[in-house]
């Protein structure tokens, strides 16, 4: 009986053991052990410019944005919470560019040598650079880069997580929290399509981080080697980003980047199934969005102007002709349903200050506005002062002298 129970006993604990390895597995993989192969015919018809059609994907939520404007050009449950893997990574790469100097010497504590997970193999004491560290970062998705950055940054782990709250939240992202530099599953962490879009189009506008996350290999100190995980830079044409991230609860997530003509979009998947889903669904998202919409200057397709004139101003009208350059991504029908729409007084009264509203232009297609802006004035508007006007007076009563005395002249 007794030896009964004892290998009853030994049983359990070697099934608590490994449920406690699959369960520690399962929560804490991420972009080191998500290897799968990535078959070529997920990216064969990425160039095809005839598909137009509002594509469905198999990831939970997803969207796409247009740099530029921010303007969504694809959406499925993009602004629904969830927990976003090592995308969280985008946030600790601003922080770092913004906070640090790509020179700083940063040494790697105990806590960044042991964190679980993938990682670029630091070790305690260890000096790099902030530099090497945010291509640990960005392209092994090193989770050992991210601790060794936040306390860096930070001072501590958890201190950085609220700067990296805050700093989400003053750009635009509001349904985000972070709880973690580098994504492991911990409650408390989670964002949205909409937002880490948000974070993206922020950070590709930091020419080091767009160079970093365009990278597809490098070396740094110790030898390192880095390849970047993002599946999407070697088989999506015009792919330049952006991070790649896979936990248990949040699934293969990717956020990615891709410049045609000059035209770059951003696109978020979170929740794949797979690799190989993420991949397609990022492809097939991009695509629609290069296929169905472009990227036009606003002003080139309308040639109305609009005058004000100025009452008792040293100037008699002001004329407007738009904005000038303004770039708008558009579908094909809202080109042709293209319409402008001038909100001016018909005269305003001197003297105005440069900087002053006068008036919004609002371009509209299909009955929908599409953008709007307010007007103001590019310098000062002097009023008429008493001597311009008697200038005015005796130059037009010399000129109409001086033509009559032609026109005697001419009779004689």
């Amino acid at each position: 009986m007794g030896d009964l129970l004892k290998k009853i006993a030994i049983s359990y604990v070697i099934t608590l053991l490994v449920t406690f390895y699959l369960i520690n597995i399962y929560s804490y993989c991420d972009d080191s052990i998500d290897n799968q192969n990535i078959e070529a015919s997920v990216f064969k018809n990425s160039k095809n410019s005839n598909i137009i059609t509002v594509p469905k994907i198999s990831s939970v939520s997803g969207i796409v944005i247009d740099r530029l404007t921010g303007r969504v050009l694809y959406e499925k449950r993009a602004y629904t919470e969830r927990p976003m893997a090592s995308t969280t990574k985008i946030m600790t790469a601003i922080l770092a560019l913004e906070r640090g100097k790509l020179k700083d010497t940063v040494t790697v504590t105990q806590r960044a040598a042991r964190v679980t997970g993938s990682n670029i193999h630091l070790k305690e004491n260890e000096r790099i650079s902030l530099n090497d560290l945010l291509y640990g970062l960005m392209l092994s998705s090193g989770n050992d880069a991210a601790i060794a950055i936040a306390e860096h940054i930070g001072g501590t782990v958890e201190n950085f997580a609220l700067m990296m709250t805050k700093k989400a939240n003053e750009i635009g992202a509001k349904n985000t929290a972070f709880q973690t530099p580098h994504g492991l599953d911990k409650d408390g962490h989670y964002s949205t399509p909409y937002d880490l879009a948000i974070m993206a189009r922020y950070a590709l506008k930091n020419k080091k981080f767009a160079e970093i996350v365009s990278t597809r290999e490098t070396i740094i100190s110790g030898g390192r080697k880095l390849t970047n995980t993002n599946e999407m830079l070697t088989g999506f044409p015009g792919a330049d980003g952006v991070k790649t991230g896979y936990t248990g609860k949040a699934g293969r997530c990717l956020v990615s980047s891709a410049t045609r003509k000059g035209w770059q979009i951003i696109s978020v998947v979170l929740g794949s199934a797979s690799r190989q889903i993420r991949a397609s669904d990022s492809a097939k998202i991009l695509s629609y969005a290069f296929n169905s919409y472009e990227l036009v200057n606003l002003d080139n397709l309308i040639n109305t102007e609009y005058k004000i004139k100025i009452d008792k101003g040293k100037v008699d009208y002001l004329v407007f002709k738009g904005m000038g350059e303004e770039l708008y991504p558009l579908r094909k029908d809202e080109v042709s349903t293209l319409k402008v729409n001038y909100n001016f007084p018909k005269k305003i009264e001197a003297p105005c200050k440069k900087g002053a509203v006068i008036g919004h232009i609002t371009y509209s297609s299909g009955g929908k506005n599409i953008k709007s802006f307010n007007i103001s004035l590019t310098q000062n508007i002097e009023k008429k002062s008493l001597k311009n006007f008697y200038d005015e007076i005796v130059s037009y009563w010399l000129t109409k002298t001086q033509q009559v005395f032609i026109d005697s002249v001419l009779k004689l």
